[in-house]
């Protein structure tokens, strides 16, 4: 026969279960937005080595050329990127540019090379699921209208994922003009990027490019 005592000690240990089966999925839980995750995207800029020069193409920007996209959902790159004429200086009423959602590799042979023979690095940076719903907002936002001008003395693709990053505090934000003279092509955002990857413990993964190629060093 069950006693009132026992019946009593037995519910205290029920509760306790039920407390520790609470926190233990509130753990789990707290740590899957935990890795929620923005991928950025380099590919290093290039150009053909002597020897295969009638065979490899010549890329754009060449050796101190590349691109640069976010990712941020799986194989979904948000990708600034030239859409007409070239403008050496940004236009603000007539804007030859597009934000366009590319796959990865969509991205990596931007250029006419191949995916799995370029350089390349991705940068994996922690956000929060706030950031994440920001960053969203302002994906949805440039692919229905974009913001700015794509042009030599303007924003480029470097520029325009330093943008973006700016709003989500992730990087320091910049007015436009010091956006543009900062980040004036990939390397220079690669190389803040990385350090701050250095500083916070942040995943970057590099894979060398074709052996056909001179590629951009950091």
């Amino acid at each position: 026969m069950i006693t009132i005592k026992r019946l009593k000690l037995i519910h205290k240990i029920e509760f306790k279960f039920i407390l520790i089966v609470f926190f233990v999925t509130l753990k789990s839980f707290c740590l899957s937005q935990d890795s929620i995750f923005l991928k950025v995207h380099f590919l290093y800029g290039s150009k053909p080595i002597s020897k295969y020069k009638q065979t490899e193409h010549k890329w754009f920007g060449g050796i101190h050329g590349g691109h640069v996209g976010i990712e941020g959902d799986s194989n979904q790159i948000l990708s600034f990127e030239l859409n007409g004429k070239f403008h050496v200086f940004d236009n603000k009423k007539i804007k030859f540019s597009n934000f366009k959602i590319q796959s990865c590799n969509d991205f990596y042979e931007i250029f006419g090379g191949d995916v799995d023979s370029v350089k390349k690095a991705i940068v994996y940076i922690p956000v929060t699921i706030q950031q994440k719903q920001r960053y969203d907002s302002i994906v949805a936002s440039y692919l229905l209208q974009t913001p700015y001008d794509y042009a030599f003395f303007g924003m480029r693709c470097s520029s325009a994922s330093y943008e973006v990053l700016g709003q989500l505090n992730i990087l320091k934000k910049l007015s436009y003009q010091k956006t543009i003279k900062k980040i004036f092509y990939p390397k220079k955002f690669r190389k803040i990027l990385f350090k701050l990857a250095k500083e916070n413990h942040w995943k970057i993964v590099i894979k060398n490019g074709s052996k056909r190629r001179k590629w951009e060093m950091d």
